[in-house]
């Protein structure tokens, strides 16, 4: 009920190897690290600003047509997509992927998560061990938080019954053409289904 078909168009992501059919979704996080170390990295195909900061740029590969603004800071290993925005301010951790057309805007920091296309984290955002589904839309001020207070595992509630991960550090799978109003924050373990609308300012989870 978990694999990643349930809640994402894959066949036009770049990267659709890298989820892991027949498991849970968030086995797929865990193999975000392995999967980007597999690959060749170090290649930068546009523009890059004076005053962007590339951290490890020899395991950062950002594909043509994408916009890279002045001020912001990124660090490999990542892959930014083609027709990318990164904004002013924006922070791209180790161990993100995005697909085609996504956005990254100001004072947005993205880690260890994997963007499908055209999907957008643009104002004030958080997005930490997570998924986003195509055409994903995070309202400003949004975040996805990836650790419980008590620091314990993150499981899955689904109708009662609990679902282990095995990880600490769990945000969200947000599935194809979510939308979530601004200034909400998105639990640990939380999973929506496509589609799904949230209301500005809710607490989901």
């Amino acid at each position: 009920m978990f694999s990643p078909d349930k809640f994402f168009h894959l066949e036009n992501f770049s990267h659709k190897d890298l989820f892991l059919e027949d498991q849970p979704i968030w086995e797929t996080l865990k193999n975000l690290t392995k999967y980007l170390e597999q690959i060749k990295l170090g290649k930068i195909e546009c523009v890059i600003p004076s005053s962007t900061i590339l951290l490890n740029p020899d395991q950062i590969l950002i594909r043509q047509g994408s916009i890279i603004e002045p001020g912001c800071c990124i660090q490999g290993p990542c892959i930014i997509g083609e027709q990318s925005i990164v904004r002013y301010g924006a922070h791209v951790r180790p161990y993100v992927i995005t697909g085609k057309g996504c956005v990254i805007g100001h004072s947005s920091e993205i880690k260890h998560s994997i963007l499908l296309n055209f999907s957008c984290a643009p104002h004030y955002n958080y997005v930490g061990d997570s998924i986003l589904g195509e055409h994903v839309n995070l309202g400003a001020g949004v975040k996805c938080a990836n650790v419980l207070l008590n620091k314990k595992e993150v499981r899955v509630n689904f109708k009662g019954q609990y679902f282990r991960t095995g990880l600490k550090k769990f945000g969200s799978i947000v599935g194809d053409r979510c939308q979530i109003g601004c200034n909400s924050v998105i639990n640990p373990g939380t999973i929506l289904a496509r589609n799904t609308f949230i209301r500005p300012c809710s607490s989901v989870r």
